[in-house]
């Protein structure tokens, strides 16, 4: 059973839920949708994001176990794969994958991502490098790319 916990990361309202020793989902949320349940994982996650936020961290060391299709692992499995700092577009993760003419239903996966910042889909962009989707809202995103860039942290 999942267990989830919310924390404030400067950011917004975070929530971690965990189950079976690993992360299952890394979300903002506008509010807490049951009472907290925290976890030593949820607790690490939680300040994973923070350093990360601060500039402090560039990647996530936690034990991830998205739920999707296969389809959706695989197409999040290349979105883990960008580097910091790094973007691509829909276009080359549907390139990367085999599958050029893919690309809306790799946005479509991108979508679905239940563990934003570990599997860094803010760092998928439209063509030209337009923000475009992001669950998690434009503004985070533009300030996520712009961390990321060098610029200043939360």
């Amino acid at each position: 059973m999942e267990t989830f916990a919310c924390y404030d990361t400067g950011l917004g309202l975070l929530l971690v839920a965990c189950e079976g020793g690993a992360v299952t989902r890394l979300q903002w949320v506008e509010e807490r949708p049951r009472p907290d349940e925290p976890t030593p994982l949820s607790d690490e996650a939680a300040e994973q994001v923070r350093q990360f936020l601060d500039g402090r961290r560039q990647g996530f060391d936690l034990p991830l176990a998205p739920r999707g299709t296969d389809f959706q692992r695989t197409v999040w499995q290349q979105v883990s794969a960008i580097p910091y700092g790094r973007t691509r577009s829909y276009s080359d993760i549907a390139a990367a994958l085999g599958r050029p003419a893919a690309v809306r239903a790799v946005g479509a996966a991108i979508g679905r991502n239940p563990i934003w910042l570990a599997i860094p889909c803010h760092r998928v962009v439209g063509k030209g490098g337009a923000l475009t989707g992001y669950a998690g809202g434009l503004a985070r995103k533009a300030f996520l790319l712009e961390l990321e860039r060098g610029g200043k942290s939360r």
